[in-house]
This record gives structure tokens, sequence and C-alpha cells, in this order.
């Protein structure tokens, strides 16, 4: 049975999908998450990229020390630099860095001769060596390239010191088969590739990412490279919940296996999507809502004699719950604190005052309190990941049928103190909105807007996620409560929050290079 590697960008190739903006504190806490799954390399981004992408790096290596953490770096000095300094303190230094190799690539983007591309590629990779135990060498856009070409440069660079060959398919273009010849060809035709470990990364534009990877690891592949929910540009990556349960499941067809914690998976998943704000689809395998519902007579009546007839994966092994009421008003302190230790809490003791406080409040308005309604307190509370420069104090809303809907909101303004307005809209939400922009300074534009309960019933908690523009810079934000409108406005406030902070990052980052 082989091991198969596997390399999670969530935080690199992920966050690249559009509309996806985390901040530091919620990188970290996914990076946390991932280590918790057994992913054996997290790339937490680009350091060279930018001052907040370095900072997220370098906090993410020193933290994480179970799974071996990456940077991204272009072909060139200083890209290879700063990946170093923000990852020196790792506990295995490693680089991931890249070049693209096919004709067009080579031709419009490079402008660069393919001797150019092969010189370029050795020189990086030699100077990312003395820096770096670990050098990842990636071939963009391999799937379009020459196979001869590619087993040359790939010999090049592997005795220039590249200890991982990954060959992506940059722009989801290839099939099964034809990356499955691309992986033997090179495994026959590279005459050092036992000196590496080859990688497999896929985009899923024709739907084929995670057929894809499979085929690459049936003809050679050691590493296959993914995102949580599948998450990235475009279409997105291969999703690492699908390879990692299909390889388990069909271990006696691919024989080879992750070392991954798969009870992790579903956890994994639900905290990148309230994080990113890119809901899971009912339908999507494995992790979705509807991935163990049965809603046919005949499949139903299947599986209570015997669940084999038509689940061939249980709830179970991904951390899916078949019991998922666990607490109510009832519960003490004792029994709350295990509950959420056991769906993966490791915050401070204020963090855990605060989630306790806000499930009884919850628990106080519904009957039951679910894993779920407890995994999002838990989020909103541990990476609300801001100074609160604006709260919500109170919230009133009046509306009917025939009269104008105006909400009056009362925030508490560290530096101000009480403030409160009033407005109305078209709805409760614009009046919301429209009554917070009138307290916030500057205009505000609304980008989007979506709203989700955490799970069924009439007393399901309320998840609301908006992308917003506010001082020139694009922001999203997350609010979760009982009542659809407080969730709301929780949501916006989150959002300006996170704006007014990242300018402060900004502003002292400024003041410290002048310095």
């Amino acid at each position: 049975m082989r091991k198969i590697n596997v390399f999670d960008t969530t935080l690199r190739d992920g966050e690249q999908s559009a509309g996806v903006n985390l901040n530091f504190e919620e990188k970290l806490e996914i990076a946390k998450q991932l280590e918790r799954l057994g992913v054996d390399v997290i790339e937490a981004g680009f350091p060279a990229s930018s001052q907040g992408d370095f900072r997220s790096v370098q906090a993410i290596a020193q933290t994480v020390k179970g799974s071996s953490v990456t940077g991204l770096a272009r072909s060139v000095t200083k890209d290879i630099d700063a990946a170093w300094e923000a990852l020196k303190d790792s506990a295995e230094p490693r680089i991931h860095v890249f070049l693209a190799t096919s004709p067009i690539h080579m031709t419009y983007k490079l402008r660069m001769t393919p001797d150019e591309v092969v010189r370029t590629a050795v020189e990086s990779v030699k100077y990312a060596k003395a820096k770096f135990p670990q050098v990842q060498w990636s071939a963009e856009d391999a799937s379009r390239s020459e196979l001869p070409f590619l087993a040359k440069i790939i010999e090049e660079v592997i005795n220039a010191g590249a200890t991982v060959i990954n060959l992506p398919d940059t722009v989801g273009y290839t099939t099964p088969h034809e990356i499955g010849n691309m992986f033997r060809y090179l495994t026959e035709n590279v005459p050092n590739i036992d000196r590496a470990i080859l990688s497999t990364h896929n985009h899923d534009d024709l739907g084929m990412a995670v057929s894809n990877s499979l085929a690459a690891i049936q003809n050679g592949a050691g590493q296959v490279e993914c995102t949580v929910n599948g998450i990235g540009e475009r279409a997105g990556n291969a999703s690492l919940e699908e390879i990692a349960v299909a390889l388990n499941i069909r271990k006696d067809h691919y024989q080879a296996e992750t070392g991954l914690t798969l009870k992790e998976i579903k956890r994994t998943s639900s905290l990148v999507s309230k994080l990113t704000g890119m809901v899971v689809p009912s339908n999507k395998a494995v992790v979705g809502a509807n991935a163990f519902a049965h809603e046919s007579g005949i499949h139903q009546d299947g599986v209570l004699k015997n669940k084999e007839t038509y689940e061939i994966i249980t709830p179970e092994l991904v951390g899916v719950s078949s019991n998922r009421m666990v607490l109510g008003k009832h519960s003490g302190r004792h029994a709350f604190k295990e509950k959420v230790v056991e769906l993966g809490f490791n915050g401070t003791d204020e963090q855990l005052q605060t989630i306790f406080t806000a499930f009884k409040d919850l628990a106080d308005k519904k009957k039951d309190v679910t894993e779920d309604d407890l995994f999002a307190l838990m989020t909103e509370a541990t990476v609300g990941g801001s100074v609160a420069h604006y709260e919500l104090e109170a919230l009133q809303v009046n509306y009917g049928t025939n009269n104008i809907p105006t909400a009056t909101i009362t925030l508490n303004v560290p530096t101000e103190g009480t403030i409160q307005e009033a407005a109305t809209g078209s709805g409760s939400v614009e009046a919301i909105y429209n009554t917070l922009e009138r307290m916030i300074e500057g205009p505000v534009v609304l980008e989007d807007y979506r709203i989700q309960s955490i799970n069924g019933g009439r007393d399901a908690l309320a998840e609301v996620f908006v992308k917003i523009q506010y001082d020139g810079v694009e922001s999203t934000g997350r609010g979760t409560a009982h009542d659809v409108l407080e969730a709301s406005a929780k949501a916006y406030i989150h959002a300006i929050n996170r704006t007014i902070n990242r300018r402060a990052y900004n502003e002292e980052r400024m003041k410290q290079l002048n310095a």
C-alpha cells in the first residue's frame, strides 16, 4: 500500500477564489485545523505577494509543527528570499518554486526560449536549495507542455536539488487518460526521477480534477495537491475530501492511502466554508448536507435492512455524528467545555467564557443545541479576529406590509461611546444597512449578501455572509444569530471592523518601513 502525501493549498490557491479574503486569524485557524486533519504539507500562501501574506505564512510556519509548511515563489531571487524569511522557523523549511513550460506560456507570457526557461528553472532551484532542505519545483501548465521538453527540464531541476516535481493541470484541460500517460512517460524517460517525488495538481474547469488526480496517483504520483471543498480560482481545485475518501474506500483498486485523520474531514469542511463564505452544495460528495440522506423509498428500505445496500461511506468515517442533539439549557459548564474541546476548541479561557455565554443565550431560545450550532459559536468567538471598532449594542426594526421599514440601531464605539441612528429602506435588511452606513465614516457599497440556516427547523441559527467595498477596500464579514436581522447587522459590522483593522495594520507597517 503506497503512502500518498497530501499537499493542501486551501490557503494559497483556494484563497484565490473570487470573493474570498481571509484575514490573519482566519488563516491561522484553518492551518491549525489542517494540522489536526493530518495533511503532510500546508501551502500557507505567497510570501512575496504582500506584507499580509508574508505575516500569515510566517505565523503559520512558527505555529504548525505536525505538518510541513511551504510558500509559493516565482523563479526570482526576491521571491525566494521572502519565502525563506517567512519559513525559516518552520519545523521543515520547504519552498514551492514554479515556472511555466507550455509553448503558449513560454511564447506569450514569459517571452523566453525553451533553453532560457531551463536555465532560469535550474538557477532558481539551485538558489532555493542553498537555503531550503526541501525544494518543490512546478512546471506550470505541464498538461499542455511537450513531453520531451518536460523530461529534459525535470532532469535538470532534480540535478539542481529539487526534491518534489509538481505537474499541474493549470487550466483544467487534460483528461484522466492523458494525465496518466504524462506521468507514465516521465517516470520512464527521466533518468533521475527516483530522486524526487512526483506531484499532481489539478483544476476543475472541465469537472475532472478529482478523476485526473486519481489517474495521476495510479501512474506514479506520490503527492496530490488539493483544497478543502475543492475551492480555488475559476471552477476550483481537486477536492481534498473526495480524493482522501476515494483512496480509503477503494484501496483495493488504487493500492494507495493517505495519512489523514478522516473523522476531521467534516469539521475542516465546515470551518473553511464558514470563513470563506463559500457554501458547500447540498449534493457535494462526502461533505454535502445530502451526502448521507436517502429520499427514495426503495433506498430507505434497503438502508434500514443493511446500510451497505446504498451507503458506501459511513457518516462517522468523515466525522458526521449520527446523534447531533448534544446540549440544552440545563447543561453545565463542565459538559460544555468537554464538548467544545471534542469539537477542536483550543482557545483561551476568555474565549471559552464568550462561547459559553452565547451558548446559554441560544439554549434559552431553542430546545436543543447541535454540534453545528456550537461550531458556529466557536468560529465566531475564536476567529472574529479583529479589534471591535464598532459593536452592536441594540437593534430595533419596525416592519409592516403597509409601512416603510425603519431600523433604529445603537452602536458602542470605544473612541466615542454610544451612538444611535435610524433610517428607512425598501426592506428590513436595507433599512439596517442604510442606518449603519449613516453611522460609519465614508460610503459603503454592498456587493454580496447571503443567508443560510446552520441546520433545519424554525429555531435554527441564521448565518449571514456579506461582501462590501469600504474605504477603497473589498472586505467580507460574517454574522451568526438566532434572528436573521441581527445576524445581518453583525455581518456588516464585522466587514467594517475588518477593513479598519487592515488599514491600521498597513499604516503601522508603513511607519515601520519609513523608520
